[in-house]
Parts: structure tokens; sequence; C-alpha cells
């Protein structure tokens, strides 16, 4: 027989008591007087930090307790505050702590940060550039005009500065991340023709022919030309030897530096045309000495590019009625020209002083009139073949059916 529990008649009934809410092992919420949930925690640094915004449920404030505990427990959790420096404060010493930079590419990110970054993002702590903010700022430079290829270099500097950031630690995500906005797309520079270049040697001042000769068939750079010395050149084995540069540094006035690249460093064969014209320029207008400038100004003092462009590459461009080019377009029109008559791309490479095969393929390029030479001589094949039959009309083979 079963047995059944017995109460007693007038006794009530144990109500189940009420369990007390677990208390949640990282973090805690509360509601604010507002309506809304706050959620707090203490980070690996034993501060006691809330949620940088509130929640409108207690779930939403618990599932982003939950988020930034495992971002503590995998090593991910960046200090909210170490985020709060300024772009304009944190560019300025990711410049600085560079030692390996070329002047001038420390002169190029220093105006890029002043003229470009620091008027949107300067007074920015780096944790509140967001996505589109990057997205207005880059339009808002090409709405006024500035050069695709100067807004291309200020995004990619902004980029760079913040990829660091993220690797300080101080900013979860770089915020720069429009696809190929950091991309140069230059305009194509203009070639002169041989003729155009001897037109410009005889129009220039006597005392620049032959750098206008040699800026061209070397394939030199200004800062390279303006720091050639008498050691440099020899005129009996037709060589010039790239060793330094010349530069115009803000605030420094003229520097010697290294050359742009290890691969700047060079060897360059002229050609047999312009030696004459060189000797004629050492013995009349070179400094003495070894370490004599071989291009000196009209006072026997070093070239200066801006002086130069003013007084002399205007007037003779002036003299010939030529379009308005740069010095620069005479390197531009070496390469070409180098191209043209048959260099492979590590002799083009090795000419211009690039270790990277992507400018060297650019004069690569086919044009028109290696494209007519082209067509020539497959006509000529072509006829030479057509030629081996009779006539220019292939005669009618005989079907093996008949």
């Amino acid at each position: 027989m079963a047995k059944t529990a017995l109460t007693a008649p007038d006794e009530e009934p144990r109500r189940p008591r009420k369990r007390k809410p677990a208390k949640r092992r990282f973090g805690r919420v509360r509601q604010l007087p507002s309506g809304r949930w706050q959620a707090r925690y203490s980070g690996p640094d034993g501060v006691d930090r809330p949620a940088p915004e509130t929640f409108a449920t207690k779930k939403d404030a618990e599932v982003w307790l939950t988020r930034k505990e495992t971002e503590i427990l995998d090593g991910e959790w960046i200090d909210p505050d170490a985020g709060k420096i300024t772009l304009g404060e944190y560019g300025r010493a990711w410049i600085e702590e560079r030692p390996n930079l070329r002047p001038r590419t420390v002169e190029l990110y220093g105006y890029l940060l002043r003229a470009h970054l620091v008027p949107t993002f300067g007074e920015k702590a780096l944790n509140e550039i967001k996505d589109p903010q990057v997205r207005r700022w880059r339009k808002k430079l090409l709405d006024a005009k500035v050069s695709e290829v100067t807004v291309a270099k200020a995004y990619r500097l902004l980029k760079a500065i913040l990829s660091t950031a993220v690797d300080d630690q101080l900013i979860k995500r770089n915020p720069c991340r429009i696809k190929g906005a950091g991309q140069e797309k230059s305009p194509e520079r203009p070639v002169l023709t041989i003729a155009e270049v001897y037109k410009l040697a005889d129009a220039i001042e006597p005392r620049y022919r032959a750098l206008v000769l040699l800026a061209t068939f070397g394939s030199l750079r200004w800062g390279e030309l303006a720091g050639l010395q008498r050691r440099d050149l020899d005129l009996d084995a037709g060589t010039v030897r790239v060793e330094r540069q010349l530069m115009q540094i803000t605030g420094k006035g003229l520097v010697f530096t290294e050359p742009k690249s290890a691969a700047g460093r060079r060897t360059v064969v002229i050609p047999e045309l312009i030696i004459k014209d060189l000797r004629e320029h050492v013995k009349d207008f070179t400094q003495d000495g070894d370490k004599g400038l071989i291009f000196a100004g009209p006072d026997d003092g070093p070239l200066r590019n801006t002086n130069f462009n003013r007084r002399v590459w205007s007037q003779a461009l002036k003299d010939t009625g030529l379009p308005k080019i740069h010095f620069h377009d005479l390197r531009h029109t070496g390469n070409t020209l180098t191209a043209s008559a048959g260099a492979s791309i590590r002799e083009l490479m090795e000419r211009m002083g690039h270790s990277s095969t992507r400018a060297a393929m650019i004069y690569q390029h086919s044009t028109d009139e290696r494209q007519r030479e082209v067509a020539r001589k497959l006509d000529g094949l072509a006829r030479g073949a057509l030629g081996e039959r009779s006539g220019t009309q292939r005669a009618r083979e005989p079907d093996e059916t008949e």
C-alpha cells in the first residue's frame, strides 16, 4: 500500500523562494533614470570604464559586455583613452620617428600634413576618425580642384599614419578603406622629338646647352645633374657616374643627398653624339677641381631649380615656340627614346636608376613611329612570302577529287 504524505489541516503550503538574479561574472549593467541601460567593466589596466554609449535594453548592454570580455580574453582589447591623441600631434611624431626618410620625402610629408590633413583632422582624436569622414575629406579636396596626384599622396600618408596607430594599439582598425584612392594617375607627359630637343639646346643660353642634352640622352634627374662633379664625368669612356644629388630643401637650402634609391647610384653610358658638346662645356663653364660642379650658374655657384625655371627655362620655351613643358620632360623623352631604341626592361631600369620594373614598363608602350616600323617589317615579310608564289594571288590547288 502506497504511503501518502500527510500535512496538518491548518498548515499552509510553502511558497517558492524568489531567486536573486545571478551576479555577472564580468562587468555590470544598470538602468539609468532615462530608462536606458549602462554597461561598465574593469579593463586589464584595472580602470573601471563605461561603454561609450547607452543601450535601449538590458539585453543589448549584456551583449556588449560579452563582446568586450571576448576582446580582453583574446588579447585584442585596446585602451579607449590611448586613441585620444590628435591626428596632428601623432602625424608630426610619425614623420620625426622615421630617420631613414630622404630629406625631400620629409619635406613632402610635412607639406601634405600641414596643407591637407591638419585642416580637417588636426584636432580630431585618432579614435574619432571614421570611414565616412575620410570619404568626405577626400571628396572635398577633389571638389576644390586639388590635383588627383596630390590627393592620392595625401590619402596614402593618412592611411600610413593610421596603419601605424593600429600597430601601436591606439585604434582597432584603419578607416582609410577607399579602394584605389592611393593610386596616382599622372597625366601623360609630353615627349619631344630629337629635333625639338636640339631646337631647345640651340636656343637656351650656351651655359645650359649641355645640361639639356645630358638630361635627355643620359636620362638624368635635375638633382643628379646639379650634383655632378668633374670626377663623375669620363668623356674618353663616354660615361657619367651618378653618386649624389643636389637638392633644395626648405629651411636648409641646397643640400647634397644620396641618390633617390640604391639603384639611383649608377654609371650611365652617353651617346657619342653629345660628347663634343660636353667637352666644350667642361672647358668653358665647369668649376675647377675634381669636386667642381659640372653645371654651375652665371655666378659660378650651384644651380637652383627655381631660378633656372624662372629665368632660363621659360625664356628658352618662349624663344622656340614650344608648349609649356617641364625640365623633367627631357628625362621622360630620353627614357622613351631609349625604349624605342630597343632597350629591355632591365636595361631601362639600370639607365633610369629604378629598382622596380613598374616605371620601366611605362616606356615599353609602343610609339607611333615604332608601330609604323613594325608594320613596315610585317609588310616586307608578307610581300616576301607572297613573292615566292606566282603573283600576289595564290594559285589554285588541284582538287584531289578531280
